[in-house]
């Protein structure tokens, strides 16, 4: 596994354990980092996300069809939210790249119909990426 995906496994549980406990993503991950060597890029991912929520969110909400963010397993809302950052914010990451990564995470952790949920609203996200940023 590389160490972008490690990063991207890693932020997700932050993420998403954050989210379980209502607690702030940003401040789990300062407090793993001062327990010894982190990721940079999970950093990146995790202060990304939480910087840019709101329209993260808005968004996934946009293209997924009849589905609330609440709704979703939580699983899903979280990984759609690292693949949208960084489809959206980060540029030397390949969209293929992060939605590729997107549905591993969903494969290995979700539901069996998650790989399919997450690739049509990725896909969308990636279809009109110039008019979404912002």
């Amino acid at each position: 596994m590389s160490a972008r995906s490690k990063a991207r496994k890693r932020a997700l549980d932050l993420i998403y354990a954050s989210e379980m406990r209502d607690r702030d993503p940003v401040a789990a991950w300062e407090e793993q980092r001062e327990q010894g060597p982190a990721n940079a890029y999970t950093g990146d991912l995790v202060r990304g996300v939480s910087e840019h929520r709101d329209r993260i969110d808005e968004v996934i909400t946009q293209y997924a069809r009849d589905w609330s963010l609440k709704r979703m397993p939580a699983v899903d809302r979280n990984v759609l939210r690292l693949a949208v950052f960084e489809v959206l914010y980060v540029d030397d990451v390949p969209d293929a790249v992060a939605v590729s990564e997107a549905l591993k995470l969903v494969r290995d952790l979700s539901t069996d119909d998650s790989p399919a949920f997450v690739n049509g609203i990725l896909g969308s996200v990636v279809r009109d990426r110039a008019t979404l940023a912002g």
